[in-house]
């Protein structure tokens, strides 16, 4: 096989290092056949993201806040055992963890600006309304 399709990218620049990726591997669990018992295909990325030199300062701090109930020790970790290649599960367990510190290191949204409903259609709805309540007043059969 050839070497993974890495560097695996946070966002710009910012990528993550290899040498700071911590890689596990145990079997699968559920059904698989003869293969199943003999390998180790689940794979478990562990990224210290306490101690890591490759995030800017800020991106680390924010990372951290967000990932709180996620990370023992300042380490997030990351699963993967879909696939039955080992070598599929490690393209995936990278590609989750990349995600995720992308969407933690993601800087907050604007803040909504508050905008006043124009008049036009605030009067409209209210037309309309009236004219449903017209509409199923219209309808009780108390003239019959």
């Amino acid at each position: 096989m050839g070497a993974m399709s890495g560097p695996y990218v946070i966002r710009g620049s910012v990528s993550l290092p290899e040498a700071e990726l911590m890689w596990r591997f145990s079997r699968s669990s559920g059904p698989g056949g003869q293969h199943v018992n003999t390998s180790d295909s689940q794979v478990e990325l562990r990224f210290d993201l306490a101690a890591t030199e490759a995030l800017p300062e800020v991106w680390k701090e924010r990372a951290l806040q967000r990932l709180e109930s996620r990370l023992v020790d300042g380490v997030v970790a990351v699963r993967a055992s879909e696939h039955r290649s080992q070598w599929r599960n490690r393209e995936t367990a990278l590609v989750r963890l990349a995600a995720l510190l992308a969407e933690a290191t993601a800087p907050p949204p604007k803040p909504r600006r508050r905008t006043r409903i124009p008049r036009g259609i605030n009067e409209r709805r209210l037309r309309e309304k009236k004219q449903r309540g017209e509409t199923k007043r219209g309808r009780s059969g108390r003239d019959w």
